[in-house]
């Protein structure tokens, strides 16, 4: 996927820059997830890559959704504009990248990092806060917090911020013993 990202980048960066000057970063974060989940349905697929489907017609649909989930937090008309441009350049696949780095952009102007905190168990509010200010400490930005349950973990836990990953689980203990041991 290191070809979307490259494909992404520049349609992310634009359309950063064109939700930062509307002070409109939220809407259009929540807009470009919506628009990246829709044309990832196998049934939108399907439209996007037939020859007889209008890809105006296509922009115009996946715009509609995003801006119903953005909820008036973008100006639906540029929202349409910047769909029917991807649509037009065949570049709605990449959709997910630029919304990915769209977020990354976001987080830096706000300096917060999203890391993702995947436990074997639940992680009460109480544990989560605690965690949430101890990286607060060490990255000294705000935390976007988001909790995953992953029983295959056995216990433990597990932290991803951007590319730092601090991986206390269980499993990953067993399979590091179990590679010592075949070596």
């Amino acid at each position: 996927m290191a070809e979307n990202i490259g494909i992404a980048r520049p349609y992310a960066n634009a359309v950063f820059q064109l939700a930062r000057e509307a002070q409109q970063l939220a809407g259009w974060s929540d807009a470009l997830h919506a628009a990246a989940v829709a044309v990832a349905d196998p049934d939108m697929q399907r439209l996007i890559d037939s020859p007889k489907t209008d890809s105006a017609d296509i922009a115009g649909v996946v715009a509609s959704i995003a801006a119903q989930v953005a909820g008036g937090g973008v100006d639906a008309a540029r929202l349409g504009n910047t769909l029917k441009l991807l649509a037009e350049n065949g570049r709605l696949a990449v959709l997910p990248e630029i919304a990915e780095l769209f977020d990354k952009l976001k987080a830096d102007v706000e300096n917060s990092v999203d890391v993702v905190l995947t436990a074997a168990t639940e992680v009460d509010a109480a544990q989560q806060a605690r965690i949430t200010e101890a990286l607060k400490q060490r990255f000294g930005r705000d935390i976007n917090l988001k909790f995953k349950l992953d029983e295959n973990l056995i216990g433990g836990a597990r932290i991803q911020a951007d590319d730092l990953v601090i991986d206390g689980s269980i499993r990953t203990g067993l399979d590091k013993m179990a590679s010592s041991l075949t070596n």
